[in-house]
């Protein structure tokens, strides 16, 4: 995420192992959660690494609980549970300050 937010916000840390086996349909269920999350109220932005770390932004604490709630987002935490993950964690902060540099243009990124 190039954007640079204004604390405070939250932010949710997704960090998993996946299994080697069980991963039918995993890109295109990530891909939709990705899309849904952002048109719910108070998401900010994300962040991701390669598959394993995922950082999504959020507004305030409601905001998250309404997103973890939401049934298509349960049914995908589900599958993830059963199928996809060796293990995972989840980890939930408040940003109480944030510093960027170099963000004038991603033009010249590899």
């Amino acid at each position: 995420m190039s954007q640079v937010l204004e604390p405070p916000y939250y932010a949710v840390i997704f960090t998993s192992k996946r299994r080697v086996q069980g991963g039918d349909g995993y890109p295109e269920t990530a891909a939709q959660m990705d899309a849904l999350a952002q048109t719910q109220p108070g998401f900010l932005g994300f962040d991701s690494v390669r598959s394993t770390i995922t950082v999504s932004y959020w507004k305030d604490e409601s905001s998250i609980k309404a997103w973890k709630g939401n049934l298509d987002h349960l049914l995908a935490q589900k599958k993830g549970k059963n199928d996809w993950y060796l293990r995972y964690q989840v980890h939930v902060s408040r940003v109480e300050r944030t510093y960027a540099g170099g963000m004038e243009s991603d033009s010249n990124v590899i």
